[in-house]
């Protein structure tokens, strides 16, 4: 937001620097009053939304970029991370001219603000503004102080002391620690922390790095020394926290025993058999690279900090969604270590004094890891875990190395897994991977089955006390999670594994022939694919085609967009690798929980339900252009399809296939160019009548369709059980779409019920004739099709819309299977 217009260029700019969105911009309302319609550009970078309190370095630099001019930019901050934000942000800041014009003022923002907009608007100098500014509160400052009033240095003694009594059942670890650093940060005082009954201290309070070091645990007794402005609200505010526990329960509940069939849910099929293992962090001994100029070692730390920062806030999102508020909190203690004012002081004073980015972060962090280790309490002390945690990340922000990895060949025990973490995996080395959250349909399953990985999510927090090294065998298939078997189960799940194996080598062998029921009924089973690496596996296997390629796969983990001849080599890779097979090119489908880094899009609360896919990309025409002349060109030269993710109403439909005309040229539209659309939102599936005048085929997305039908986000283990495509109500979605489409245009599935043995007969009963699938999954789901009658897939799928739930359509599926197996038999 920058106001008003061009005609200000020639004055100073203000940038207001808040936690607050609407603070900002009611400060922006009072001080614009005062200025009587006389231009000054003032932008705001405030609040991390509209609703969460917080600032962010990079959109601090970006309102900088908004008004600056060569009379240079006042920046003004309300308090604590604030102050750290707008420095940050210089360091940002590409161009060393505009650095040296922008001028941070320690000025009261409200007050400050008023005056610096009075003082810019009648043409004073940044200097002169910034001093303005500066001097605000003289005025009220003679008028209410006494003449003894005189203000206390940050030295000088407390203006109030306190002491509270530790409660929570582990002490200051880093939750309630981190809980305590955050509330003290936001307050305009000068905060020291001693603990009086071991000697430890002080420290500052607004370092999460140095109040791990008191050590203190329950029952032990901490000092509260305050100065400054608000240093009673400081000790008030830390007294009320610690007596409720820093918002901490105060009883951790135990950790749930590992039992066989304890509750896990499959998510990847394959039996894996190995012993436990852990992620260890990204080894501390790095290539130690030479320093190049200070001034770019310390912008490499800036920029991996901010990184840094979306990736912990999109996996705190994540975590609270999944495991709930209490466990999301471990993230914040991350975010405060990941911006600690005494760890980045180091940080920079060692790159002045010559070390290179990645060797002033691993030393900095080195002492407070060690100090954290050798904390005497053995809970207090593995909380160095989470400092190699953020040390990890930043040093796979800075070397491009894997943040994370594998302790040893076997089964992976984890929390959860990022879609980078299990991209990065090693095939070779993760025989099976056991997450003790998340769900079947979360990135991270989806992944572990595009790379045959058995898996299985959601068993619980149990799986986490397992010892490192112990024997487990999982079945991906069923869900079966077994802890140190007997040799009896060894054996038979070996066997099991073995028949598998022989299994697969068949289906393989058969799988570059069509897809035909035992009726003759053609099936086309198609892959999805994000690269054209997968679209080479997906040709090895079989793949009759490319029914989604995901092209976010080039415009995420990058600078800036890729540009439409980049587009068009990575496009017709995947279509030469398919060896004329059609490709079905998704648009950019990101938004919300899939950010890009080179566009300004804010944190949403439900980010399932905001600013994403289509609707982004409408909003974002520039990029869609470029994508559809990409699409145009690589359609001249292959057969091509397009199709658009996301669309909820027929109006967005129109306006993408007017983008598309446009993006087509004067050349037209290319011949066999085939127009299609993602059904994911329940409305486009109930009105998709409205749609086929539009399209040339269509393909349903069930994972999304499944978690909007059911109010179960995907990704939730809370509700994982529930988001099954399965259920009655997102079949009659589909049988909706495919009884509308009929004898018109084709209907495909590309989400994970495309590749779920049971769900194929109701599918294809219903009138589903493509299933897109992941490559590796082309072969069993070739067999699978092979085997059915159509006939009986339509009674199936009748029966099934009439069904209580997911688990009553299984069940008959199941027990159909069953006689005609027994019928064959007795044949």
């Amino acid at each position: 937001m920058a106001t008003p217009n061009d005609s200000s260029r020639s004055l100073v700019g203000l940038v207001i620097v808040s936690h607050s969105r609407a603070l900002a911009r009611a400060a922006v309302a009072l001080a614009s009053e005062m200025l009587h319609d006389r231009p000054v550009r003032m932008a705001l970078a405030a609040g991390l939304d509209e609703l969460t309190l917080g600032t962010d370095a990079l959109r601090v630099k970006e309102a900088i970029e908004e008004v600056d001019s060569p009379e240079g930019v006042v920046v003004l901050m309300d308090l604590g991370s604030a102050v750290l934000s707008a420095e940050l942000a210089l360091d940002l800041l590409g161009d060393p001219a505009v650095r040296e014009r922008v001028v941070l003022s320690a000025a009261p923002l409200v007050e400050g603000l008023v005056v610096a907009a009075v003082a810019a608007a009648g043409g004073a100098s940044r200097a002169e503004v910034a001093a303005e500014a500066h001097g605000a509160l003289m005025g009220k400052a003679a008028h209410l102080s006494a003449p003894q009033d005189i203000p206390r240095g940050a030295d000088e003694k407390a203006d109030r002391v306190a002491v509270f009594a530790v409660a929570n059942v582990h002490g200051l670890h880093a939750r309630p620690a981190a809980r305590l650093v955050s509330e003290m940060r936001g307050l305009d005082a000068h905060v020291e922390l001693r603990n009086l009954t071991t000697g430890a201290g002080p420290v500052p309070a607004s370092s999460l790095s140095r109040v791990a070091t008191l050590a203190a645990l329950q029952g032990h007794r901490v000092e509260i020394a305050a100065s400054g402005p608000q240093a009673g609200e400081a000790i008030d505010h830390l007294l009320a926290l610690a007596a409720r526990h820093f918002d901490e329960p105060p009883d951790t509940p135990p950790a749930l025993p590992v039992t066989q069939n304890a509750g896990p849910l499959p998510a990847s099929p394959g039996i894996a058999i190995g012993p436990s293992r852990r992620l260890s962090f990204a080894d501390q001994a790095v290539e130690r690279a030479p320093a190049s100029d200070p001034v770019a070692e310390w912008r490499r730390v800036v920029e991996a900090m901010a990184d840094v920062r979306r990736e912990i806030e999109r996996i705190r999102a994540v975590a609270a969604r999944q495991a709930g508020p209490q466990e999301a909190r471990i993230f914040d203690a991350h975010l405060l270590l990941l911006g600690d004012s005494e760890v980045l002081a180091d940080v920079k004073q060692r790159i002045r004094s010559g070390a290179s980015a990645t060797t002033a972060w691993l030393d900095s962090l080195a002492v407070v890891e060690k100090q954290w280790s050798e904390l005497p309490d053995p809970y207090l002390r593995a909380r160095a875990e989470d400092v190699r945690a953020v040390g990890a990340q930043m040093l796979a922000a800075l070397t491009g190395a894997p943040s994370a990895m594998m302790t040893g060949p076997g089964i992976l025990i984890a929390k959860e897994l990022t879609p980078a973490q299990a991209a990065d995996l090693d095939r070779d080395t993760v025989r099976g991977i056991v997450l003790a959250y998340g769900s079947p349909s979360s990135h991270a399953a989806i992944l572990a089955r595009s790379r045959g990985i058995p898996a299985l999510v959601a068993a619980g927090p149990g799986v986490l006390s397992l010892v490192e090294g112990t024997t487990v065998i999982i079945d991906g298939s069923t869900g079966e999670l077994i802890v140190d078997p007997p040799e009896a189960i060894l054996t038979r799940f070996a066997h099991r594994a073995a028949e598998i194996a022989e299994q697969e080598a068949r289906q393989r062998a058969a799988a570059t022939a069509p897809a035909v029921t035992l009726d003759g009924t053609p099936i086309e089973v198609a892959a999805n694919v994000g690269s054209p690496d997968d679209a080479n596996t997906a040709a090895a296997a079989g793949a009759d085609s490319a029914g989604l390629v995901r092209t976010e796969f080039l415009f995420l983990n990058r600078d800036q967009a890729p540009d439409i001849e980049e587009q068009v080599a990575e496009y017709v890779a995947i279509a030469d690798a398919l060896c004329g097979q059609r490709i079905t090119l998704r648009t950019l489908d990101v938004g919300g929980d899939k950010p890009l880094t080179y566009l300004h899009m804010p944190v949403e609360e439900n980010p399932f339900l905001g600013h994403r896919g289509i609707r982004l990309c409408l909003d974002r025409q520039d990029l869609l252009l470029d994508q559809l002349q990409a699409i145009c060109q690589v359609a001249r030269k292959a057969p091509t399809s397009v199709m658009f993710p996301m669309v909820s109403t027929v109006a967005e439909l129109r306006a993408a296939r007017g983008l598309l005309t446009e993006a087509a040229g004067p050349e037209g539209t290319p011949e066999g160019l085939h127009v299609g659309m993602m059904v994911e939102v329940p409305a486009a599936a109930l009105k998709i009548a409205t749609f086929l005048p539009y399209l040339d085929f269509i393909s349903i997305g069930t994972n999304d369709l499944t978690q909007y039908t059911l109010a179960a986000e995907r990704g939730n283990a809370a509700v994982a059980a529930l988001s099954d495509p399965l259920d009655p109500g997102v079949l009659r979605l589909i049988d909706h779409v495919c009884q509308a489409a009929a004898d018109r245009i084709p209907v495909a599935v590309c989400g994970e019920a495309a590749a779920d043995p049971i769900a194929i007969p109701v599918l294809v009963g219903l009138g589903v004739r493509e299933l897109s699938v992941s490559p590796r999954s082309v072969p069993s789901v070739k067999a699978r099709v092979r085997a059915l009658d159509l006939a009986l897939c339509t009674s199936l799928a009748c029966a099934a819309l009439v069904l209580d739930d997911a688990t009553s359509v299984r069940q008959l599926v199941t027990s159909s299977e069953r006689r005609r197996t027994r019928a064959s038999t007795l044949d």
